[in-house]
């Protein structure tokens, strides 16, 4: 072999050796890739049933977390919905906006529906889907600081203009108009965001159009009409969605689904939010530390009230309260505890049960029944509460009946026993003390006597 022949083919073996780590490289991310490509991307779900309240903004916002912790490609809210607080749902549309992980808002199962929290919570969501059967809608907000309610209410009628011809509207019709003209905003900013139909979100609000599923989809006011999972996750793959870090196409056909279960801080919210739970906690409270300070050193009685009023007090303060009403249970609790420690005979305690009645039926501003207080629940309260201050009247008046206990009229009439006489005095036993009396002259010691008087450290007896 040559001289350049031989260089050549050390050039060639050189070269080899150098790209033979490279191909390695090469041919392992190739392998990494195609790995990467058969494994089947994630996809979780989440099932808000019920009236939105906290309880489900912390239920959406834990979904949303973990969504982007385990990398999902989107996430999916399996909805159905008569409605909810105002604050609740502007917290969950503002969650779902900040998430990065696409969500997809479906009104689940058929039958069931949307309406007015619900929809503004499937408008927010990237695509907007439906089951057969189901309807969406109902928008339209009752009340300025409680909640978007399920059914449609009629506008007030305008009341008849004065004789000065001005026709200046009442201040409820300015405060409805204020909750519809801002609810109207955001709708329609959520429509834009994602490209749906503007104008019928509007009349949602305003008129509180109901739409079935097909409709939805031929109105574009939803995207896709699904039967089940598979097939709305068949139906997103390839889809755009628009994000907190962009715009996305999503993967989901053949994805895995798991189901999100809410965590036991979002159940015992829920529980706890309830109205009649949150009330029934605050009373359970405040007899307990009643009790407590009627009966000093129990711990027992006072520790727990103390735990059930603060939950109750949270659970309440997580749902729109009517101020009024919270001021006039506080004033009906104050009378009642004044009852059971300085006795009235009943005024105080009686005045009490009637401000504590009229506080509860107005304590929750909202015409959401599921965030009402029960009439049973207020009911039950108030009869328990009337079993208690009957029961403190009766005590008081036994207690005024029952003859003296202690100091000198207690030892007026009582019997004694002679120790020692002598010349008209001496020592008596009574009450298991030794006690100086004076008396008849004939008295002998062991006879018994009677006690008249108490003659400041003497007793006269007979």
């Amino acid at each position: 072999m040559t001289f350049p022949s031989r260089l050549l083919f050390f050039a060639v073996l050189a070269l080899m050796g150098a790209l033979m780590p490279l191909a390695g490289l090469l041919a392992e991310e190739g392998l990494q890739a195609e790995g990467e490509e058969r494994e089947p991307r994630l996809v979780l779900v989440s099932t808000i049933k019920g009236a939105i309240g906290p309880a489900t903004f912390k239920q959406i916002e834990e979904a949303i977390a973990e969504a982007g912790d385990r990398n999902a490609e989107a996430l999916v809210l399996r909805i159905d919905t008569p409605g909810g607080l105002v604050t609740s749902t502007r917290d969950i549309v503002s969650a779902i906006l900040a998430s990065d992980v696409p969500v997809a808002g479906y009104v689940w199962p058929s039958g069931g529906h949307v309406a007015s929290a619900g929809t503004f919570i499937v408008y927010s969501t990237g695509i907007a889907a439906m089951a057969p059967g189901t309807n969406i809608g109902a928008a339209t907000p009752v009340m300025m600081g409680g909640g978007l309610s399920g059914a449609p209410q009629q506008p007030p009628a305008r009341p008849a203009p004065a004789d000065t011809g001005e026709g200046t509207p009442s201040n409820e019709e300015a405060l409805s108009k204020k909750a519809t003209n801002d609810a109207v905003a955001l709708i329609k900013s959520l429509a834009d965001t994602h490209g749906r139909n503007a104008e019928w979100a509007e009349e949602a609000v305003r008129e509180g159009s109901s739409l079935s599923a097909r409709e939805a989809q031929e109105q574009g006011v939803v995207e896709i009409v699904a039967s089940d999972i598979d097939s709305l996750l068949a139906q997103m793959d390839g889809r755009e969605v628009v994000t907190a870090s962009g715009t996305k196409v999503l993967a989901t056909a053949g994805a895995n689904v798991e189901h999100v279960e809410p965590g036991f801080m979002v159940e015992l919210l829920a529980l706890i939010s309830n109205p009649n739970v949150a009330f029934l906690l605050m009373m359970i409270g405040v007899y307990g530390i009643i009790f407590e300070l009627s009966n000093p050193g129990t711990f027992g009685p006072g520790i727990l009230g103390a735990i059930c009023l603060l939950l109750g007090l949270y659970a309440l303060n997580q749902l729109p309260l009517d101020y009024a009403g919270v001021a006039l249970i506080v004033l009906g609790l104050t009378l009642m505890a004044v009852e059971a420690f300085t006795p009235t005979f009943g005024v105080a305690g009686f005045g009490g049960l009637i401000a504590f009645i009229l506080g509860a039926s107005m304590l929750v501003d909202s015409e959401n029944p599921d965030f009402q207080i029960s009439w049973w629940t207020i009911a039950g309260t108030a009869i328990a509460s009337t079993a208690v201050l009957v029961f403190l009247l009766g005590y008081t008046l036994k207690a005024m009946r029952r003859p003296v206990a202690t100091g000198a009229e207690e030892m007026t009439g009582a019997e004694a026993r002679v120790l020692e006489w002598a010349q008209g005095e001496g020592y008596v036993h009574i009450h298991g003390e030794r006690w100086h009396a004076r008396g008849p002259a004939e008295l002998a010691p062991q006879s018994t006597v009677r006690v008249e008087r108490l003659d400041g450290l003497t007793l006269i007896v007979r």
